[in-house]
């Protein structure tokens, strides 16, 4: 059918873009695409035309595939002012039944140009084209089935969008290689999630036909094994618990235990210590696992299953077939092992850079940034691959203890020595220079967050003549409980902070907002943010006032 309506005999990497609701339908669309031997390219329904029209255009997309439900809106993209033409094809609508045709995956079969290309959130630049093949994608995915045991015993919930890399590849293409099963639950939603969770632990008569899943699976609720989501929804769930009926509250906690929820992940942002904390306190000790990725990698980092390998703050080592090394900012020295410190006793900091199967192939049809983006190796390493900059910053730190816990599962034997890789930031937007010293802003958010009066945080860079540029925070406060305030001022700030960060690393200034816009997997474009709500603070001279100086709050909307 894919075939047919793209007007050519030979689909071999063409790309196709398709919009299809996460559900039974996605799951086939994508591997028949694949199957073609064509490039899949997922259109995000809640884009707005021009962004969708950006992406069909630079990724010179050959046909159009759209469910029932998005039908108007595929139209509506064909009739924007697109480059090309694309074919559309509409999916009949899909009548479930239980009967589904039976595929046969082959190993060796050839895949051709076949692949994935995911778009970069756009946080930072214009949004890129990243050109996964399908030998990434199965690298990617066996890397995580061996880190995480993936096993057709597992039943993930998937609340995620599926056009990014955590709700593709990690929850979704990953178990499907393992066997698992995936039930859809889009988008998110608290009380639904909640709901789901307890149901295999309610009386029959409390989870009734209501809570059912919408995808024409079956009405038997599996226990709920797998769970990988960013950390504002834990923060959501942690959130609403409390309003649940006693019975809920009892039938939740029982399913998230680590009994039954064998493995629950945050990612795709910071996940601030109250969060890890709460959750494993209502979860009677299950611990979040946090790993660091992103599009061009898929995951790189990951800490372990052993509960004592998850490391509040750390993203755990480089996961099977993953190299990592730090290269250090200033100089662009490899960061040795052993190297970690300086001699006055500071933490190196360096530019995590990795290589391996995992990595994705190139920009697409941008040789300038694909180039740039890569490190070639040393003329003394055997391997001549070379290293691709991901431009986030970290440092490894020896943690006392974790090498001598031993994880029975062959599987684990990528985790466990003491020297694990915590992450600082973006490069680009996380690492403040002030003064001189590098501030690492997600070390500062982690600060603030921990405070109980402080809902939402975002550090940002923002530029002064006098200092390089300025430490920034915006900060949503808590508004009910015990801990809600009315008002919140710098000196409060300070005075709150300054037994818990160096003097330089306190923001110099504060704004206090009712909101702090995010994307999709819940992270944050900070330029923008900056230009919103900092604009009277950015200055070209600045000669009397020394960085640790704050000034006064002021609420602003920085949706205004």
């Amino acid at each position: 059918m894919i075939e047919a309506a793209g007007r050519t005999g030979d689909l071999n990497g063409e790309r196709i873009g398709f919009m299809v609701e996460n559900s039974y339908e996605y799951v086939v669309t994508l591997l028949a695409i694949l199957a073609a031997r064509a490039i899949a390219v997922p259109l995000s329904p809640s884009f707005p035309i021009p962004e969708l029209q950006y992406i069909m255009d630079h990724s010179e997309a050959l046909l159009i595939v759209s469910s029932p439900k998005f039908d108007v809106k595929a139209r509506q993209l064909l009739a924007s002012e697109l480059t090309s033409k694309p074919a559309h094809l509409s999916l009949a609508k899909h009548l479930g039944g239980g009967v589904h045709e039976k595929v046969e995956l082959e190993e060796q079969a050839d895949s051709g140009k076949a692949g994935l290309m995911l778009y970069t959130s756009g946080t930072t630049n214009r949004p890129k084209g990243v050109l996964l093949p399908e030998r990434v994608m199965t690298a990617q995915a066996q890397s995580l089935n061996k880190a995480w045991e993936y096993s057709p015993k597992d039943h993930l919930l998937h609340v995620l969008p599926l056009h990014h890399i955590h709700g593709t590849i990690n929850a979704l293409y990953a178990p499907l290689f393992s066997g698992s099963s995936v039930e859809f639950l889009f988008p998110f939603n608290a009380d639904a999630v909640w709901k789901r969770f307890a149901a295999p632990f309610l009386p029959p008569q409390e989870n009734g036909d209501q809570l059912a899943p919408s995808n024409g699976s079956s009405s038997k609720k599996d226990i709920v094994t797998f769970f990988t989501v960013v950390p504002t929804v834990y923060s959501r769930l942690l959130a609403t618990h409390k309003e649940l009926s006693p019975e809920m509250q009892i039938a939740t906690c029982k399913a998230i235990s680590p009994t039954h929820l064998r493995l629950n992940i945050s990612g795709s942002a910071a996940l601030p210590t109250p969060i890890k904390q709460a959750w494993t306190d209502l979860s009677q000790g299950n611990v979040l696992l946090e790993r660091f990725g992103m599009t061009e990698v898929g995951m790189a980092l990951s800490c372990g299953l052993t509960m004592a390998h998850r490391v509040d703050g750390s993203v755990g080592w480089p996961l099977p077939s993953v190299e990592a090394r730090l290269v250090d900012m200033d100089t662009g020295a490899v960061i040795e092992p052993g190297q970690e410190v300086d001699g006055t006793g500071r933490e190196r900091a360096g530019e995590i850079q990795l290589r391996g199967p995992t990595i994705f192939a190139e920009y697409w049809r941008n040789p300038t940034a694909s180039a740039s983006e890569f490190a070639a190796a040393a003329e003394s390493d055997d391997n001549a691959t070379p290293w691709f900059k991901t431009g986030d910053v970290a440092v490894r730190r020896d943690v006392e203890g974790v090498d001598s816990i031993s994880s029975k599962a062959a599987s684990q034997d990528w985790t466990g020595n003491r020297s694990m890789y915590f992450i600082l930031g973006r490069k680009s937007a996380d690492i403040i220079k002030s003064g001189g010293e590098k501030v690492s802003a997600l070390e500062v958010e982690r600060e603030l967050l921990s405070l109980p009066m402080i809902a939402e945080a975002a550090v940002v860079a923002v530029p002064s003549g006098r200092w390089g540029q300025k430490v920034g925070a915006v900060v949503v406060l808590q508004t009910k409980g015990e801990h809600a305030v009315a008002k919140w001022s710098a000196m409060d700030m300070r005075r709150t902070l300054k037994d818990r960060l160096v003097n330089y690393k306190i923001p110099q200034v504060l704004r206090v907002v009712e909101s702090i816009p995010r994307n999709a997997m819940g992270k944050i474009n900070k330029k923008q943010l900056v230009a919103q709500v900092f604009a009277n603070d950015i200055s070209d001279g600045e000669s009397t006032i020394p960085p640790p100086v704050a000034t006064e709050a002021k609420t602003v909307d920085p949706a205004k």
